[in-house]
């Protein structure tokens, strides 16, 4: 039965749906890019020569993808504690991105993430912490580069591209919109934080008052225990030396680190001359466009974002095709791997049951 449930979680509707999106987008703004120019302006746009420089660029920005997935995969392993070994944290990272892919940016994967954590053997409780530490981490980091960033790179320069987007007949600049996103994220860590270090208890019986409304009286008995265990959890959290948390953050920064400076790699295979911290200021405004889409995994929202931020970077006539470069690279990898890596896991978690 609970095969049946994950199962229809990653079923092939909901892997065609992301990818028609994206298909669909990108497809889009190569026509309109086409439409406005030809390929031999674009050509002349770019007027570069393919050398070992570009080579070397390109190659980069997929050894930053690898890295990115090996420090998450690293981070997992200091998070159990070193009882994942390095294959079965290889499997958790590459379903935990295959659930983002395919559930909105605004939703995540981390419900997904917490089923797949506990399967592992891993206990409600610490599976719960794990996913809320790891989101803590995340969002944390973020928080934090942020500002520098946009100081660094100068404010009226981040946001001189930004557009307005339209939503329920209202347009939004990309300055408000980014401003909503950042306090929401904010406001996650400072709910993280409270219920994992600050009063557990406190967060418990409030879960547990929400939870004694009639219509979600039904889950009152599974919230009582994840509260048990997050309690069990909080204490162990609390408990973690400094070395921990150093090397925690220091792999969610190598992670996001990565994941940044990848795109600025493919972009500077057509400009070598790219202004770094500017591209890494947008990117993270871009982020947060993202991080609020309602699509699977924000496709379709970051191919037609990517130009609008990023545009300005790229030569004529070739920002739909970076945009289309970097989905490669950083989306379809994960649906392709979670699809493989599915059955094995299913296999082997579900075998360990019955023996068991």
């Amino acid at each position: 039965m609970q095969q049946e449930k994950i199962l229809n979680l990653f079923s092939f509707r909901k892997i065609a749906i992301p990818i028609l999106l994206g298909v669909l987008t990108a497809s889009y703004l190569v026509y309109r890019d086409l439409s406005k120019t030809n390929y031999t302006e674009i050509w002349n746009s770019v007027s570069i020569q393919w050398t070992y420089q570009h080579t070397f660029y390109l190659f980069l920005a997929i050894f930053l993808v690898f890295l990115r997935d090996l420090s998450y995969i690293y981070r997992i392993r200091i998070l159990t504690d070193k009882k994942l070994s390095w294959r079965h944290s290889f499997q958790v990272i590459m379903l935990w991105e295959f659930a983002s892919s395919l559930t909105p940016s605004v939703v995540g994967g981390s419900a997904v993430a917490l089923f797949i954590v506990n399967k592992e053997g891993i206990s409600g409780g610490k599976s719960t912490a794990i996913v809320m530490v790891t989101a803590l981490l995340d969002e944390l980091f973020y928080l934090l580069i942020v500002p520098f960033a946009i100081l660094i790179a100068g404010f009226n320069k981040v946001f001189a591209a930004s557009s307005e987007f339209h939503f329920l007949g209202s347009s939004y600049s990309a300055f408000w919109i980014f401003c909503i996103g950042y306090s929401f994220i904010f406001i996650l860590i400072s709910i993280i934080c409270y219920a994992i270090f600050i009063r557990p208890i406190h967060f418990k019986n409030l879960l547990n008052k929400v939870f004694k409304i009639n219509w979600l009286k039904k889950w009152q008995p599974k919230i009582e225990k994840w509260g048990n265990d997050l309690l069990q959890t909080s204490a162990e959290m609390k408990g973690k030396k400094l070395s921990f948390w150093a090397r925690t953050f220091g792999a969610t920064a190598f992670s996001w680190t990565a994941r940044f400076f990848m795109l600025n790699c493919l972009i500077m295979t057509v400009n070598p001359h790219l202004d770094q911290i500017l591209a890494l200021a947008r990117q993270l405004v871009m982020w947060v466009i993202l991080l609020i889409s309602p699509t699977p995994g924000g496709a379709g929202i970051a191919e037609y974002a990517l130009p609008v931020f990023m545009g300005e970077f790229i030569p004529l006539g070739l920002a739909s095709s970076i945009a289309i470069l970097w989905r490669l690279l950083s989306y379809y990898p994960y649906i392709i791997a979670g699809s493989l890596v599915l059955p094995l896991w299913l296999k082997r978690v579900y075998k360990s049951k019955t023996i068991k």
